[in-house]
């Protein structure tokens, strides 16, 4: 019970700090992170790591990666997607697979002049195609951001994250083969992808025919807490029975099962439907952010090194170049050209999860889980600052947020 009231008062804490920040007309988000790392285990420690440890505390997470996945999946309307065309998927083939080359490069130019061994180079690629969508959805939340770069940006940040989920394992698994300790099998690759999106369908479905023949708020609410309970369920009892040797993308499933309903209701009854849901969806990503801040360590601010910034420019550069040469070469509105890049930045929560896979497979070369864990563990806390920062930049400057 005391750890629960400690985690409800830094969320406390955390939102109104956002609602502080957003007064000086930066995203509420950075308020969030702030008291995520001050309160986080590196810091004060009101939320030790004992606290993010427990079963109960992965659980709601869990659930709640899930429930802000409704987000995604809400606007992945078959008839508007199909609008985007090869658009869509060749700008985000053309960031990501861009940052995975630009930062490989790179690194691996560096690394045969540092005498250190060149796959890492491909490690650190891997790691930086990711996005992390949460900061990114916050800011379209709170600022409620409509037009054609946020229209672009949330299909692409699921499309992203499959992206990045088949990259990096590839990557990681080769480069097991050249090193000891453990991975993932290339077999399994495309059941972490498609798991996640099945299990979001078997529940989505029901949910859909449900959604259709009801109405008002109590309903509504109840159809929806039971299908993301149900599909979070399914997700964590074939995770730690069947398959536990992976970690399925809870977001996926929750993007999967609303995108399953919101084909099957009317325009007007989404609407609805997302309006009842709203709530829900700003705790769920206050308390997403708030574990994202939570293991950044503030400390590495000090001893960031000539890797880190290296890898931050170099992520950066990839994402912004790589998303405007992909939307120019699609022939995108002007301002997805310009600023989509701007919004793809935030990366911490999956970088440092990649980061902890890829230490794993690195056991046996401690001296390269030196470099890897200071290099994303410093950029982390830095890269997520001015990130924000940009995203929300990026939709200003895009002319997609309501002014106040």
């Amino acid at each position: 019970m005391i750890q629960l009231l400690r985690w409800l008062v830094v969320l406390v804490l955390a939102a109104l700090t956002g609602k502080l920040v957003s007064r000086i007309k930066l995203p509420s988000i950075l308020g969030w992170l702030i008291i995520g790392m001050i309160f986080g285990p590196h810091a004060l420690g009101l939320m030790p790591q004992t606290v993010m440890d427990t079963v109960w505390y992965k659980t709601v997470i869990m659930w709640m990666q899930c429930a802000f996945g409704l987000m995604l999946g809400t606007e992945l309307m078959w008839k508007e997607l199909k609008s985007y065309g090869k658009g869509l998927i060749v700008t985000t083939l053309a960031q990501s697979l861009g940052t995975f080359f630009f930062v490989t490069l790179i690194f691996a130019i560096v690394f045969l002049a540092a005498d250190v061994p060149f796959y890492l180079a491909f490690i650190f690629g891997g790691i930086a195609l990711a996005t992390a969508p949460a900061p990114a959805l916050s800011i379209v939340n709170e600022f409620h951001a409509k037009g054609p770069v946020t229209n672009t940006l949330l299909p692409m940040a699921v499309l992203d994250d499959i992206v990045a989920i088949i990259v990096f394992f590839t990557v990681n698994s080769v480069v097991a083969s050249s090193v000891s300790g453990g991975s993932v099998p290339l077999y399994m690759i495309p059941v972490m992808v498609l798991l996640p999106v099945i299990i979001g369908l078997v529940t989505g479905l029901p949910a859909g025919w449900i959604l259709k023949r009801v109405g008002g708020r109590v309903q509504t609410l109840a159809v929806l807490l039971v299908g993301i309970t149900l599909a979070a369920g399914f997700g964590w009892l074939i995770n730690t029975k069947l398959l536990s040797g992976i970690a399925l993308n809870y977001m996926l499933m929750g993007v999967s099962f609303s995108a399953a309903f919101t084909n099957m209701v009317g325009k007007e009854r989404l609407e609805e439907i997302t309006d009842y849901f709203h709530p829900i969806l700003a705790v769920s990503l206050l308390a997403a952010i708030v574990d994202l801040g939570a293991p950044l360590n503030y400390h590495l601010i000090l001893g960031a090194g000539f890797y880190t910034f290296l890898y931050i420019g170099a992520r950066g550069a990839g994402k912004y170049f790589g998303a405007r040469f992909g939307a120019k070469a699609m022939k995108m509105p002007g301002t997805v050209q310009k600023y989509l890049g701007l919004t793809l930045l935030p990366h911490s929560g999956v970088s440092l999860v990649f980061t902890g896979i890829a230490c794993v497979t690195l056991a046996s070369r401690p001296e390269l889980v030196g470099i890897l864990q200071g290099t994303i563990a410093a950029s982390a806390v830095i890269n997520e600052i001015i990130a924000v920062v940009a995203a929300k930049k990026g939709f200003e400057l895009a002319g997609e947020i309501e002014k106040r």
